[in-house]
């Protein structure tokens, strides 16, 4: 299978142009994003840095809100994540709760000194499980004046407690633990990593709605791009390992700045966005909850995602 669009997974628009552009996190790892900018600027530019969803990469739903924010008069970067896509990182395909929270903040680097942009109008966006790492951005980096969740996961919960926390058991914990170390052993001993496998091919009769709607997206011309780990071999199988032990959203009570959290009702995550909205604090913030969605529906769904309510937001909180 090959992507629709020579690499991307939709149609760049008319009115847009994308750049490819490099920078650096503080740990030394070269990111690689697209920055989408309005064919017709005028001044200054309020920017966006977008990332999602968890295990995709920037050709795929993070590039498409990009093109359509760009299209609405912002410059917007899609970038890759640390270790995945055309982003470096000497190990492949392994995620960090921590990494990956300095993404977005390296993200804020680059376009606070880029030419063209307002360096004190700067808004994220978190599809997916980068929701999680967007808001755990926003509660350390100061220059983060908008945020957007998307479809949110927290991956630190999932991941040590199960789907709807139903593996939420300290017995649980140590054997999954157990087994993502004798792989840490393996993969020592093998000199590589061993990959998790991507969404699951062939669909199994039996699966949730939830395996199917990923399906439907990442192994369909819908959502397939050739660099992205859920349409192809996956994360390494010892990324849960961090999540487990480090928890995200400790301090997402103490964001000031306005957060924006978009939800499909029908989404099996919707309890993600729920729950961590209920810890946030201020009449800045919004919890948005759409009818008759699922979860990948706010991947490219365009009659679906909400752009009209987003760029109202960012053009309220990055005047």
């Amino acid at each position: 299978m090959k992507s629709a669009y020579e690499g991307y997974s939709f149609l760049l628009s008319a009115n847009v142009v994308r750049k490819k552009v490099k920078f650096q996190n503080r740990y030394g790892i070269q990111l690689v994003g697209d920055l989408y900018l309005p064919k017709e600027v005028k001044g200054n530019l309020a920017a966006l840095a977008v990332c999602g969803p968890f295990g995709a990469v920037k050709e795929q739903a993070s590039g498409l809100y990009a093109d359509e924010m760009a299209s609405r008069g912002f410059a917007a970067l899609a970038f890759d994540p640390s270790f995945v896509g055309e982003s470096k990182g000497a190990v492949r395909n392994v995620a960090s709760p921590d990494i990956n929270t300095e993404d977005f903040a390296a993200a804020v680097d680059f376009l606070s000194t880029k030419e063209g942009i307002d360096p004190k109008r700067i808004g994220i966006i978190g599809i997916c499980g980068f929701g999680g790492m967007a808001l755990n951005a926003a509660a350390m980096d100061t220059r983060i004046k908008a945020s957007v969740t998307s479809t949110m996961y927290d991956m630190s919960r999932v991941n040590a407690k199960g789907y709807f926390d139903e593996a939420d058991c300290e017995e649980v914990r140590y054997k999954l633990k157990k087994a993502l170390n004798a792989q840490r052993t393996k993969d020592f001993q093998n000199a590589t990593f061993a990959r998790a496998g991507g969404v699951v091919d062939p669909l199994p009769e039996d699966a949730p709605f939830f395996v199917k709607d990923y399906y439907d997206y990442y192994k369909t011309p819908r959502g397939y791009t050739e660099r992205s780990l859920n349409s192809n071999e996956g994360w390494n199988v010892t990324s849960s390992l961090a999540f487990i032990n480090m928890p995200v959203l400790q301090y997402s009570d103490e964001i000031r700045s306005a957060v924006l959290m978009i939800h499909g009702e029908k989404a099996h995550s919707c309890y993600f966005s729920k729950d961590a909205f209920k810890k946030l604090k201020g009449d800045n913030k919004e919890l948005l909850l759409l009818p008759d969605t699922v979860h990948t529906d706010l991947y490219d769904r365009k009659d679906k995602i909400p752009f009209d309510k987003m760029e109202a937001f960012f053009q309220t909180y990055l005047r």
